[in-house]
């Protein structure tokens, strides 16, 4: 019983990261072809539940990150206009990250480089350079800058946000 090598280990990653590509890029065109406005830079995980009623009012942007089980809603049921939901766009900026299983509720604008903290129910706008989290989701910290990877640039282990 021998120890797989390292370069096993970075031919299987390289393979996994090689075919995760395509399976973001064919979910991003199947979520074009359904009338969202998503930018090609966006990256879309599996299970998130998109507002089916009105597609076109959900606007997502570049280098974004929306984790799995995240629910963005573009309607209110409750509140109709001639029999119809009442239709509530979503905007989303640039550079954010949307945790896991988080809720975005209609009419809502997230400013860019925004963290959305797992489990977050956003009811309000949300301002540029912050974290929010908490149900309902509150700013946490303001302040922050992410990168195009949605990386905080200024954080490090040893001083932590600055």
């Amino acid at each position: 019983m021998g120890m797989k090598s390292d370069k096993y280990y970075k031919i299987k990653f390289a393979i996994r990261l090689f075919f995760a590509f395509y399976v973001r890029r064919l979910r991003y065109y199947k979520y074009r072809l359904k009338g969202y406005d998503i930018k090609k830079t966006t990256i879309i995980e599996r299970d998130v539940n998109l507002g089916r009623v009105y597609p076109e009012a959900i606007h997502i942007g570049h280098n974004t990150t929306i984790s799995s089980r995240v629910s963005i809603l573009s309607h209110e049921h409750n509140k109709r206009v001639n029999g119809l939901p009442l239709k509530r766009e979503v905007f989303i900026g640039d550079r954010c990250s949307i945790g896991t299983g988080s809720i975005i509720v209609g009419g809502v604008h997230i400013g860019d480089e925004v963290i959305v903290g797992a489990g977050s129910v956003v009811v309000k706008d949300v301002p540029s350079n912050c974290i929010v989290a908490g149900n309902p989701a509150k700013v946490v910290r303001t302040g922050i800058r992410l990168n195009d990877k949605r990386e905080a640039i200024n954080w490090s282990p040893e001083k932590g946000w600055f």
